[in-house]
């Protein structure tokens, strides 16, 4: 760990985009200011605690989650067929179907 003394109103650079400031300094509170892309995250630890945890939880999903889900698939449209299981379009002609017995093209 890299540690620092700053005074209020002085600056820390981290790489080229990321800017903290010293803003108030009163008794043994420290207020910090930062200016970063907003693609930066920035939050206190133990708020990127618990957003960490959730992200935890919400990424076990389970079978029995994705099958009470399936309950609230929509039917498949009249103009698909059931593929294994899952919804596939049918095809009008065109290309993809066979050709004739014969040789002959349609």
């Amino acid at each position: 760990m890299l540690t620092l003394t700053r005074s209020v109103g002085e600056t820390i650079r981290i790489g080229d985009d990321i800017e903290v400031h010293v803003v108030e300094v009163r008794g043994g509170t420290v207020r910090l200011g930062f200016k970063a892309p907003r693609e930066v995250a920035i939050h206190r630890e133990e708020v990127y605690r618990q957003i960490a945890e959730a992200n935890l939880l919400a990424a076990q999903v389970t079978a029995d989650s994705l099958g009470a889900l399936a309950a609230f698939a929509p039917p498949p449209s009249p103009g698909s067929a059931e593929v294994d299981g899952e919804a596939a379009p049918i095809s009008a002609g065109g290309s993809g179907g066979s050709a004739p017995a014969d040789g002959t093209t349609g």
